[in-house]
């Protein structure tokens, strides 16, 4: 099948990307992993010994930061529908995040509450950018909602989303539980995309 020039030259700028080369060189399994590097750099979220969930974690980029940031001390359960490769340090569980069982599941697997909840997630693309922008938030929502469900007080929430105007209110929702939420572009998001994440912190509720 012939790519169309989209894919052509999606496929041209991703084999020229410096960070697809240095993850490839690094041995991380996606760019994304120096999203998440910049990130934590900046905001310091992945702290020595934390417990941290990575929902829809397939390839795996995220969860290799986590593990290496937090330490032997810390743990890692990354979920996903999809398989995912053993991953040094991160234990891995494919369920999907939307179970009613799931919150459970995850604390007992963690031995408790959660520090972080990380969320690369992106719903399938439909090709019209108001779709697409609505589909990603409703998804972070849900994400948010599952964060709320196994966060301990003070945790932190990140995860991704799309600009496309709804972005203030998903602040103002998750201000009603966390101390500061923003929103980050970190360097390693292509500069013409529309990506953006966002950062919860300060939990103020707390999972039993």
């Amino acid at each position: 099948m012939k790519r169309s020039k989209t894919s052509q030259q999606w496929m041209r700028e991703h084999v020229n990307d410096p960070f697809v080369k240095r993850a490839r060189s690094e041995g991380y399994r996606s760019r994304a992993a120096f999203k998440l590097t910049e990130i934590d750099d900046k905001f310091h979220v992945l702290k020595s010994g934390a417990r941290v969930v990575d929902l829809g974690a397939a390839p795996g980029g995220w969860s290799q930061v986590a593990a290496k940031r937090i330490g032997a001390q810390g743990r890692v359960v990354a979920i996903d529908v999809l398989e995912m490769d053993e991953i040094p340090g991160v234990q891995f569980a494919q369920i999907d995040f939307l179970d009613p069982q799931a919150p459970d599941r995850l604390k007992e697997m963690m031995g408790g509450p959660a520090d972080v909840v990380l969320s690369d997630m992106a719903a399938n693309a439909t090709g019209h950018r108001k779709t697409d922008h609505l589909k990603i938030v409703a998804l972070v929502e849900l994400a948010a909602q599952f964060a709320r469900e196994v966060l301990k007080p003070g945790g932190a929430f990140l995860a991704k989303v799309i600009q496309g105007g709804t972005e203030p209110a998903l602040l103002a929702d998750l201000k009603r539980d966390f101390a500061v939420a923003k929103h980050v572009k970190p360097a390693a998001s292509r500069a013409d995309s529309a990506e953006l994440y966002v950062l919860a912190t300060g939990f103020r509720g707390g999972a039993g």
